[in-house]
């Protein structure tokens, strides 16, 4: 063996043990804080990656809905508001429930079903308000706080954008 054979084989054995070193150093407050995420944007799953380190961190989803797309007449809904109250701004309400990604939002969890939410619903924190897909994946997304719907913002089976206005719960 040459003296060239032998460095790279010195090499492979300090990468690999590199390597296992990596996989024993843990990052457990990155992971917490991915989790953390996780439960705040309603998503079932992140990847994060640094350094040549990658952390993936999921959560194993509540009954998938399979959704097929139909071809629906789409009515936005008539959203009254309480008496005494003008127009709400969406971007200025404190109650605003925006989308956690990019997707098709869907009000019911599955085609002809009743929605979620309808304006006037009482909800309570965690209740599903929606499902967002994204990538073939149905994303229910649940209310951030408890309160009653005073608004609905979006067309059941249009595309939303990440940080869209949904719906208003006050």
């Amino acid at each position: 063996m040459s003296k060239a054979d032998l460095a790279k084989a010195d090499l492979s054995k300090a990468d690999l043990s590199k390597a296992e070193l990596a996989k024993q150093e843990i990052d457990h407050e990155l992971i917490r804080a991915l989790a953390k995420l996780l439960d705040e944007t309603g998503l079932t799953e992140i990847e994060f990656e640094r350094g040549g380190q990658r952390v993936r961190v999921a959560r194993q989803a509540q009954a998938a809905v399979a959704i097929a797309p139909l071809v629906r007449a789409a009515t936005l809904e008539a959203t009254p508001l309480p008496s005494g109250v003008g127009t709400v701004d969406p971007s200025k309400h404190p109650g605003v429930v925006t989308s956690p990604m990019v997707g098709t939002c869907y009000r019911a969890p599955e085609p002809g079903a009743r929605p979620f939410v309808e304006v006037g619903a009482r909800v309570r924190a965690g209740d599903p308000l929606l499902i967002v897909e994204a990538m073939k994946t149905m994303n229910q997304i649940p209310a951030p706080r408890g309160g009653t719907v005073i608004q609905i913002l979006i067309e059941d089976g249009h595309p939303v954008e990440f940080g869209e206005p949904l719906m208003i719960i006050e």
